[in-house]
Formats: C-alpha cells, structure tokens, sequence
C-alpha cells in the first residue's frame, strides 16, 4: 500500500468518525436548536466567517443573532466596523434617527471595503432588527448596533468636537486645538503614521490622550444632564475620543511590525467591548453580545500559528477576560465563490473560491459533508457537548483529532488564488481555536449594495484552476 493510499484511507476514517458527531444543518430556523442549547445564558456569543465576501456567513450569522435576540434576550450586536460608521445604524434600528430606511442609515459605510457592511444580507438584518425594537413592550431595553474597529481617525475626530459644539463650546476649541496636530496630513492618517514613527514630527499622542481625559473628568456633569439621552451621547462621543488615542497610537505601529499593529487593533476591540458592557450596566441592562468578525479574530489565537509568533485576537482576550460566559463560533467553506478585490482599494469583484487544499479542514469537511449527505452541518467542540452523555468517549476522541495542527483557510477582503497556499492558509488546532464550528460546503458571494461592472461579470481568474 503506498503512503498516499494510506493517508487518504487515515483521512476517511477521521471523516466517519467526525460524521458520527457532527449535527447536519437543515434551511429552517429549527436547525440551529441544539447550537442554541450550546451556547446556554453566555453572555458574548462571537460569530465568525471565513471570509468578508460569503453571502452564507453573513446569512447564517444573522440568523443566529435573530434567535439569540428573541430566545436569550441578547441586548447588543458588535462588528468589525467603524464606531461612528456603525452608531449611524444603531441609531436608526433604535429608532432615533431621521434615516428613511436601513439603506440610508449605512450610508456612513464609504472606507474600502465597503460590500462587508452595505450588502443585501446586512441590510435585511438592520431592518429585521429595527422592527424587532418597535414591537418591544414601552421602556424594555432596544439591541443596538455597535463597531468595535479602530480605523475612523478622522471621522472620530469629527465626532468628537461635533458632540462639544453643542454642550460646550470652549471645550469644542480645546478639542479642536488638540486634534489640529493632524491636520498638515489632510486625513491621511498612514501619512501621519509614517511620520510620526520616524521621527520626521512629534506624535500626537500627548494630544489625544489629553482630550480622552477631560472627557472622561467631565463624564457625570456631561452624561448626566437629561438622562439616557445624555448618558447615550456622552458615550457615543467618549468612545470616539478613545478611538482617536487608540487609532493614532495604531497608525504609529503599522510601521513597527505587523502583530504589534494587529494586538492593538484586536485590544481595542475587546476595550469597546468592555465599555459597551459597562455602558448597558450602567443604564440597567444585563450585557448580552454577538460579535460578528473574522475567524481571525474570534478563534482563539492561542491556538493557530499567529498565536505562536505573537499574535493575540479577540477570541482569546475574550476567553480570557470573560472565560466561560463566551461561545466561539468558527465557519469555514470548501468551495463556491467570494466577494473580494485583487488588491486592496480596488473595486469588488465576484471570483470563484477553489477547492479547500488537501490536509486542510476545509478538505476534511468536504469528506465529512459527503458520508453525511449533507453540505451543512454543525460540530460541537468543547469536551461533553457531543451526542450522548457528556462523558461520551467517542466524541471526545474527535476532538483530539481535531486539536492536531491543520492547515486552516482565511480569505479576507483580498482573494489571490493563485498563491492560494501562501495568502490565505495558516496551522491552526480547531478544536481549541472555536466552542463550535459550522461548515457550509458550497457558498456563493455576497451581494453589494453597490453592483459594479467588474462584481456582475467577475469570475474565475485566468490561472483557475491551474495557477499555484
């Protein structure tokens, strides 16, 4: 027998053995039940994808959240978006802003890239959600819609001095005083990055540091002026002021090496979420979260390569921060198609995703899909939450095989299929990267709210599917 025929043998029976614990995923609301019954009262549930183009992550994930909101009373959704980009839309689905329709309520969404938040799915979820809070009893708590991400320097700053134009004038020229440090790079916010940290300008750091502090000294004489109202804009305006230390300090290490850049950005997240739950306490509501993010950022890296190399993530400064009142939830594809630019600043366009690599999970998946019959199905990945009894050996030896390194696939905003390998795979160990994971065997793309040229006939690239 040769060592290919007994590798793939090897794989087919970890296959059999991964079907007889998987749980296959039918299209009705009713096929999330015992997912549901996983995750139990935790209180952040964080929902991944594979990729920031796949219409099946972006449906299934919002599917969930609608049944966490209605079944555990889930009070907040935080996204891989920016905080003033996102607060437009929490406005609108809570009622309090002037938008016509959730259409116009994600006009703030214009960074590249910009299909991740104004696409059809999340459209759909941002009216859902905005209905679900007009039906609610008067003075029960609405779910808001939150970002968590770091990138809107300018527009937080804008924010900022917005919010004290109309409570406080002077203070407004304090703010403005302070944040003109930025203002020689006209909103290029790398620019300013790239001089600060070589020495061509002092950094405004000493800057934004001393506008979050006053904010932060005046927080009971600003928020407690007219009630919820006050307490909400104070927050909303404190928070982009923590944005603007955050952004700059990140802007700054973009040119120190990528895991310090990336630890901010991933620290930052998990501060707003912090402060998004003190928020809600402090109005008398029990914080109960969805994160919607990449796999990247919401599987523990404590279990993947980058981890190794020095990379933290959400995942894992969630676990650790809030053990076990988290859920980790993974996705992952075998095939289908993605929306994803060539590079980035260019525009979206609709490709074909290959086949997931041999050794890959995505590839074990495929194989478990096809002794179940079935292209959907989820797996329970913490200790006693298989079939049977919560001592139930044979799943636990699942899971064994499942912490084993693989090759992982990750497609972000940018897809290059043809260094597949080399782009989008990393070793991780599943099992103790996610709580759960659900694989969608074949997916297609998300659709933009915007369909270009390039997206209504984009496709296979010339090397598909021989290129490397």
């Amino acid at each position: 027998m040769t060592a290919t025929t007994t590798h793939t043998s090897s794989e087919t029976r970890l296959a059999q053995r991964i079907a007889r614990a998987a749980q296959p995923l039918a299209r009705t609301p009713q096929s999330y039940d015992a997912l549901l019954d996983l995750i139990g009262d935790s209180r952040f549930v964080l929902l991944g994808e594979a990729s920031h183009g796949t219409h099946d992550f972006y449906a299934e994930r919002a599917e969930i959240t609608k049944r966490l909101i209605v079944e555990k009373q889930l009070t907040a959704v935080a996204v891989e978006a920016d905080w003033p980009d996102a607060y437009r839309v929490n406005r609108y689905v809570r009622g309090e802003s002037d938008d016509p329709d959730g259409r116009a309520a994600l006009g703030d969404f214009q960074r590249f890239p910009t299909w991740m938040w104004r696409n059809t799915v999340v459209l759909e979820f941002v009216e859902w959600l905005r209905e679900h809070n007009a039906r609610l009893p008067r003075g029960a708590p609405k779910v808001g819609f939150y970002g968590m991400d770091l990138y809107s320097l300018n527009s937080s700053v804008e924010a900022v001095i917005q919010y004290l134009e109309k409570v406080d004038p002077e203070g407004a020229r304090r703010a403005r005083e302070r944040y003109a440090c930025f203002e020689r790079f006209e909103k290029d916010t790398q620019a300013y990055g790239y001089a600060a940290s070589s020495g061509a300008i002092d950094p405004c750091e000493d800057e934004v540091i001393a506008q979050l502090v006053e904010l932060q000294r005046r927080a009971s004489e600003l928020a407690g002026r007219d009630g919820r109202a006050a307490a909400d804009e104070f927050f909303y305006a404190e928070q982009n002021a923590r944005l603007a230390k955050n952004a700059e300090e990140y802007y700054r290490a973009m040119f120190r090496g990528r895991n310090t850049s990336w630890n901010l950005r991933d620290s930052h997240m998990v501060e707003t979420l912090g402060e998004l739950v003190d928020h809600l306490h402090h109005q008398g509501v029990i914080a109960k979260v969805a994160v919607w993010a990449h796999n990247s950022h919401l599987g523990d890296a404590r279990a993947t390569e980058m981890g190794r190399g020095g990379e933290l993530n959400v995942g894992q400064l969630v676990r650790q921060r809030w053990d076990r009142d988290s859920f980790l939830i993974g996705f992952t594809t075998y095939t289908g198609a993605v929306t994803a630019a060539q590079d980035w600043d260019e525009p979206p366009r609709h490709r074909k995703v290959r086949p997931g690599l041999a050794g890959s999970y995505e590839a074990l998946f495929h194989d478990v899909a096809q002794q179940l019959g079935q292209d959907r199905f989820f797996l329970p990945l913490r200790p006693g939450s298989g079939p049977g009894s919560p001592s139930d050996g044979s799943h636990n030896d699942v899971l064994d095989d499942l912490r084993r390194e693989r090759l992982e696939r990750a497609i972000g905003v940018i897809y290059r299929p043809e260094t597949e390998r080399w782009s989008h795979y990393f070793h991780a160990s599943l099992a103790d990267q996610f709580d759960a994971v659900l694989h969608l065997d074949e997916t297609r793309a998300v659709e933009p709210l915007e369909r270009t040229a390039g997206w209504d006939h984009g496709g296979a690239p010339d090397t598909f599917p021989s290129g490397v």
